[in-house]
């Protein structure tokens, strides 16, 4: 099995060395890649696949085929670092989506078990499998079915109709039916559709015995295809609150979340992240934790109102990122984006021009005078966060758009405190001017 690693928007070339991949399992990578649904319409959303090798773009995660594994990783850098290796990348990536599935992952413990020599993917599959072994030590949940048969004493409820009907010429049977608890649930048969899909990706010797084991606790369960799965039965109460995370996970790796993963006839399999989504649902996440309790309520993609009206009919609907509310009213409109702004020697920071006219529309739609834009901190810049805030129009206007970046290195409850006196600094700053 060969596996590659290489990051956003750089290039991995032919070859048969370490650094290079073979140019069949290129192939068979950009044919995997042109899958997903980030493939665009040129088919390269995912990969770049060109005469001297591949080039990944915007968006992270692996993708397999048969003796070949490519993993993508975003470059998440803090404050003033420079070459920061695969592992604390990985680290990193897998913090991001535990904010924002809201699952526990102890990054320290992925150290210490030595698991920084692995994939992403393969690093996923063991955090599930430890999670999904656990629960079940503790007993699969069964829960109260309906059943019919045919019994020689009564039990439950007499089905009348049958009885007299199909049963007529059986009179020493009875036609019941009656609840009985049973493990055969929606819950479990994804438990088992999501092992299944692993057992046939998994390449590490670890990860495929937990799975056959899982296999093996499973095997009484309905198999199910993962496009027939029922989870809108699954119901998750103070009864099984602890498969909450496995039920997240689950849909990770069978594709029915807002990444995408694909498997088809099982030659290949991909689980990537558009990192333009994951930063957004990051900081939705962390920003709505720190506004509880100060008055000011957040709502991720929400808004939707039109810019245009074809008579009464509204056309091209916004969906702003993140929309800050007080008492109702739009204060503060925050567009994330997963991109590198230049030093701030730069008047402009790199920041885009369609950007910028993006947020100002916003703006005027949401008669919100204040506009951010959120963008991930860097090594190349200062090592203080960046927060600079331009007049929208004319000099001294009372409209304004702010230009800030929040390094993601931190530890999570630091983030929560930066992004909570961000978001007041930049209300104060307004109410002041």
């Amino acid at each position: 099995m060969i596996r590659r690693t290489i990051r956003e928007w750089k290039r991995i070339s032919y070859g048969t060395d370490e650094t290079s991949i073979p140019r069949l399992l290129a192939d068979r990578l950009a044919a995997q890649a042109r899958a997903s649904v980030f493939s665009g319409r040129g088919g390269e959303g995912v990969l770049e696949h060109g005469r001297k090798g591949l080039r990944a773009r915007g968006v992270v995660g692996v993708i397999a085929t048969p003796g070949c594994q490519l993993e993508i990783l975003p470059k998440i850098e803090g404050a003033g670092e420079s070459g920061v290796d695969n592992a604390t990348l990985r680290d990193r990536l897998i913090d991001m989506l535990a904010v924002a599935w809201d699952i526990r992952v102890d990054t320290r413990g992925i150290a210490q078990l030595g698991w920084q020599r692995d994939t992403l993917l393969e690093l996923l599959i063991r955090l599930y499998c430890d999670k999904l072994v656990d629960a079940v030590r503790q007993g699969i949940p069964q829960q109260y079915t309906d059943h019919e048969d045919d019994l020689p004493t009564l039990r439950g409820r007499l089905d009348v109709t049958r009885q007299f009907s199909t049963l007529a010429v059986s009179p020493q049977k009875l036609a019941c039916r009656f609840d009985a608890r049973s493990p055969d649930t929606a819950l479990n048969q994804v438990m088992r559709a999501t092992v299944g899909r692993l057992s046939r990706v998994a390449q590490i010797p670890e990860n495929q015995r937990l799975l056959r084991e899982l296999s093996f606790a499973y095997a009484d369960i309905t198999e199910v295809s993962p496009n027939a799965l029922r989870w809108d039965l699954i119901v998750l109460d103070r009864t099984n609150t602890r498969w909450r995370e496995l039920v997240a996970m689950a849909r990770l790796f069978l594709g029915e979340r807002y990444q995408q993963t694909s498997a088809g006839s099982m030659d290949g399999y991909a689980l990537l992240f558009e990192m333009n989504v994951l930063f957004e649902q990051y900081v939705a996440r962390i920003l709505t934790r720190a506004l509880q309790g100060t008055g000011l309520r957040v709502s991720a993609q929400g808004g939707h109102r039109d810019c245009l009206f074809q008579g009464d009919r509204g056309r091209f609907r916004t969906r702003p990122d993140l929309i800050v509310r007080r008492v109702g009213e739009v204060a503060l409109i925050v567009d994330t984006k997963w991109k590198r702004i230049k030093h701030i020697e730069d008047p402009k920071k790199g920041v885009s021009q369609a950007d910028v006219y993006q947020l100002m529309a916003y703006g005027q739609l949401y008669e919100c005078p204040d506009v951010m834009l959120l963008y991930p901190h860097h090594g190349e810049l200062p090592p203080d966060p960046i927060l600079e805030r331009y007049s929208i129009a004319k000099p001294g206007a009372q409209e304004s758009l702010l230009v800030a970046t929040l390094d993601v290195t931190r530890p999570r409850r630091k983030h929560e405190a930066v992004l909570r006196d961000l978001i007041f600094d930049c209300l104060d700053a307004a109410a002041a001017a």
